[in-house]
């Protein structure tokens, strides 16, 4: 038997690590060849490893959220033959399997024995902790454990060098309490200190914590009512999340973001897409969005500062001709910008078929790094939960976010008559370095015209 080295491979260019988002094996698990073993994250995917070899799983180089340098040591397995591979270094120093406690010291040794003296029929369990590769901590731990029913009122904790005692005197009246463990038990669940109840006979019971319950309000004392809180919960902030969450916290540093919000009437628009909806044969149904994209891609030629990325770290705004649109989607992960590449060169249909399939990549996890970076312009909108309006944040390096806001139906007048119309409000956020607000202004009144004339989107 051999032990092979599965390294960590290069998996995209430019990456230098990628972060372990999961682990498909545990140690002393076999895995089969091809057999998937872990998922690590670069800045631009989720990426499947796979064993090249079968054997049984030795060591795992980290926990999840944890970071992996290309080419370092990421899965350890004991093959059933000899491989064509190195002999496999320990993915950390070596370590005994089994670890003996450290010694007592002789003053260790006098504070535990007069610890027994002082509390007779108290047995000391001290378990020594151990520790083993990170792919399989050893547990450790102390126990004590009283005999009988009765036992001191604070517990003794013990370790690898032995028990500890607080010599003061209010320590040594609380040991003094005696209770049986149930009592204990519905004390501590109330939260009521039992040095403070007084007892009817030499030991405190149930009958005397009834008492103190029904008294003790005197004494400032109050049960506590039964909460319906949930339990915190403690999340590890890994993978998608971590990725968002630093994109996110570097756009707001740098970038100096301001919003416009606009008012645009979609009625006539709204009821072409129900027409066109009603006459797509197989094709894919129509939401706003893509309707939307092409009156951006012919409002941009005439704002190219909007359609732009700019690299403040070379002091250089690169205007682009093509529209690569973002398109943020949100997943069970987080939030996903995929990218339509060339929009400007789609149809309405196009666009419509290419969002869908884009949606669902996303969702998937099967988007491939060419679909996920190298936006020019981000477009975001949370459907029907949309809002009023939003302030989006930009995808830097992009200069600017647009968000369609939720379509509500209001009374407006037109001329002298009130007519019922549907209403949208569509948010830029933009970066203050490269535009200004009177560009941003200009092209949503551009972008008005085409979504209130909804024909001049299909119009040379």
């Amino acid at each position: 038997m051999a032990r092979f080295t599965f390294k960590l491979p290069d998996i995209g260019e430019g990456i230098s690590e990628a972060e372990i988002v999961a682990w498909h094996v545990k140690v002393g698990e076999r895995v089969e060849e091809d057999q998937q073993v872990a998922d690590m994250m670069t800045d631009k995917a989720t990426v499947e490893m796979e064993s090249p070899v079968s054997g049984v799983v030795v060591e795992l180089a980290g926990e999840v959220g944890d970071q992996v340098s290309i080419g370092a040591a990421l899965v350890v397995i004991e093959t059933d033959a000899d491989v064509s591979a190195e002999e496999a270094p320990a993915l950390r120093s070596d370590e005994p399997a089994e670890l003996k406690a450290a010694p007592a010291s002789a003053e260790q040794v006098e504070v535990a024995q007069q610890y027994e003296a002082e509390n007779p029929g108290v047995e000391e369990v001290t378990s020594s902790p151990s520790s083993a590769s990170f792919s399989s901590p050893a547990e450790a731990g102390a126990q004590s454990r009283p005999a009988g029913n009765e036992a001191p009122s604070s517990p003794t904790s013990t370790s690898a060098t032995g028990p500890r005692l607080s010599p003061g005197k209010e320590d040594h009246e609380k040991k003094s309490v005696l209770a049986s463990p149930a009592v204990r038990a519905r004390a501590a669940d109330l939260g009521v200190d039992l040095s403070q109840i007084k007892a009817e006979g030499d030991r405190i019971r149930h009958s005397d914590l009834d008492a103190f319950l029904r008294y003790g309000g005197a004494q400032g004392y109050h049960a506590p009512h039964a909460s319906n809180a949930r339990a915190d919960e403690a999340i590890k902030v890994i993978g998608m999340r971590r990725r968002i969450a630093e994109n996110m916290a570097a756009s707001k540093r740098a970038i100096p973001h301001f919003t416009y919000v606009d008012e645009i009437d979609v009625t006539a628009l709204e009821a072409m897409r129900a027409d066109l909806n009603a006459n797509r044969g197989g094709r894919p149904k129509l939401t706003l969005l893509p309707l939307l994209i092409v009156a951006i891609c012919k409002t941009i030629p005439a704002f190219p500062m909007l359609n732009a990325r700019y690299d403040d770290e070379a002091g250089v705004v690169t205007r682009h001709g093509s529209v690569h649109l973002g398109m943020a989607t949100q997943t069970d992960a987080g939030l996903t910008v995929p990218v339509i590449r060339d929009a400007q060169d789609r149809n309405v249909w196009q666009l419509a078929t290419e969002i869908v399939r884009l949606a669902e990549a996303a969702r998937a996890n099967k988007l491939a790094p060419s679909e996920m970076g190298g936006g020019t312009l981000t477009v975001t909108s949370l459907g029907p939960l949309g809002g009023i309006a939003t302030t989006p944040v930009i995808n830097r390096p992009e200069v600017a976010i647009i968000g369609p806001n939720k379509i509500v139906e209001r009374p407006i007048f037109v001329g002298d008559e009130i007519v019922r119309a549907k209403l949208m409000n569509l948010s830029i956020s933009c970066d203050h370095r490269v535009v200004d607000g009177w560009d941003a202004a200009s092209f949503v009144q551009a972008l008005r015209k085409y979504l209130e004339t909804p024909v001049l989107l299909f119009a040379n």
